[in-house]
């Protein structure tokens, strides 16, 4: 199962830039069948005022486009940004087509006619790669979560209040999954996500064990009345420090 959703739940959204309108429809359509968000433009300039102008998580481009080819418009993006996931889309097969893309800095390139599962495989994988590195958060040992502080390394929770302290030590599940809790605190933590980093996959059995180890966790964090896990529906659970919420 894929993860097409940011960290913060939303789906995942892809800038496509295709000169052809009807080629551009159907994979816009493909894409949005598989869960993706997807902005369709069928020019370079609109592509480039489109990125301007909005937030993606990957950028598909046409080579061959009018007013602004693909190149052009991927490098105008590339001097603003060198982190943006690009990848390009040619009827060419050029080898010297091929190396200027990468020079450009392409993250892949595939040229038509393609297989569209093959398309969607590589957009996964290169969104999978693009989260992993623009976390900077991940490093982080250290957490203050209402009236706990949560030392990850140790695995260590203590409890810190007025009149009363208590430390809970955690097992290595619980604590992996308390700090992506921290790292989305107040935001929403895909079930999807959680289960792919910690369990290594999606279905039923891993889900059921999920909900256990979160139910641990609420037991652990009742101390503190303003720290509430909650259900999102549908996608995930959500850590709510209150306070941290009104203010």
């Amino acid at each position: 199962m894929y993860n097409t959703q940011t960290m913060t739940g939303q789906k995942q959204r892809i800038l496509l830039v295709e000169d052809d309108q009807n080629f551009g429809d159907v994979l816009r359509s493909y894409l949005e069948m598989h869960d993706y968000d997807v902005l369709l433009e069928t020019d370079g300039e609109a592509g480039l005022n489109a990125y301007k102008n909005g937030e993606f998580n990957l950028c598909i481009f046409d080579v061959m486009m009018p007013k602004k080819d693909g190149f052009t418009l991927a490098r105008e993006i590339r001097s603003k940004d060198d982190e943006m996931p690009i990848i390009f889309l040619t009827a060419k097969t050029m080898k010297d087509d091929v190396l200027q893309g990468f020079k450009i800095g392409a993250d892949d390139y595939i040229t038509k006619p393609f297989n569209s599962e093959e398309l969607l495989l590589r957009i996964h994988a290169i969104l999978k790669r693009s989260q992993h590195k623009s976390d900077p958060n991940e490093d982080v040992k250290e957490f203050e979560i209402g009236k706990f502080h949560f030392n990850y390394p140790l695995r260590i929770l203590t409890y810190k209040g007025n009149d009363d302290s208590a430390q809970e030590k955690l097992s290595p599940k619980e604590a992996h999954l308390l700090k992506m809790f921290c790292l989305r605190k107040n935001d929403v933590l895909s079930r999807s996500e959680a289960l792919t980093k910690i369990w290594g996959e999606d279905n039923y059995f891993t889900a059921r064990s999920m909900d256990v180890f979160v139910t641990k966790l609420r037991k652990y964090l009742k101390l503190d009345a303003n720290i509430e896990i909650v259900n999102i529906h549908g996608n995930g659970f959500q850590l709510l420090v209150v306070d941290e919420v009104e203010n």
